[in-house]
């Protein structure tokens, strides 16, 4: 798809959006977007089922309620984008940085989240085949830190790897059991070390 035509579309969505004469929901399933620029573009409630998305700028797009069913979202840039209650049924998110994204009620299931960055990322009742774990404001960066069970990974500021190599840095960057970083970080892991039994 061209820019031009692209262009022609998001101004008849954001119309839509808002109610003004003329204005038609986007309809973009199956359209190839490969490397779009797309940033901060507001794509909620769009149709994009099917479509191909690989490697598109979607940095601080609002995709609130878009279908995105079996779109291809493999290494695409959503780092910052609004998911919540997105349709991500059976999509391709492989390799895609969703680090920050709001990704909360968010339909997951099937979802392929192979080497995706999910750093940051609010998966608050996002629906799933895999369980997350999250904890919000700890550590020395108070951000988010997440866990994935069944792919035995935690995703903490610049840091992803298992469960014992997150240990295994943390006692190594805090080794002091009194400093409140320590506390905080080994009391997440015993946590899931005793959910995990």
């Amino acid at each position: 798809m061209d820019k031009k035509e692209l262009t022609k579309i998001l101004e008849l969505h954001r119309k839509w959006l808002f109610n003004i004469d003329g204005g038609i929901r986007a309809d973009l399933r199956s359209a190839d977007l490969r490397s779009a620029d797309l940033r901060s573009a507001d794509l909620s409630f769009a149709n994009l089922s099917s479509a191909n998305l690989r490697s598109a700028n979607l940095r601080s797009a609002n995709l609130s309620f878009a279908d995105l069913s079996s779109a291809n979202l493999s290494s695409a840039n959503l780092r910052s984008a609004n998911l919540s209650f997105a349709n991500l049924s059976s999509a391709n998110l492989r390799s895609a940085n969703l680090s920050f994204a709001n990704l909360s009620f968010a339909d997951l299931s099937s979802a392929n989240l192979r080497s995706a960055n999910l750093r940051s990322a609010d998966l608050s009742s996002a629906k799933t085949k895999k369980r997350y774990i999250q904890v919000a404001c700890i550590g020395s960066r108070k951000d988010m830190t997440t866990y994935c069970f069944e792919d035995d990974l935690v995703f903490c500021g610049c840091f992803k790897g298992t469960l014992k190599e997150f240990k295994q840095k943390c006692l190594k960057t805090y080794p002091d059991k009194k400093s409140q970083n320590h506390k905080e970080y080994l009391g997440f892991i015993e946590y899931l070390e005793n959910l995990k039994d």
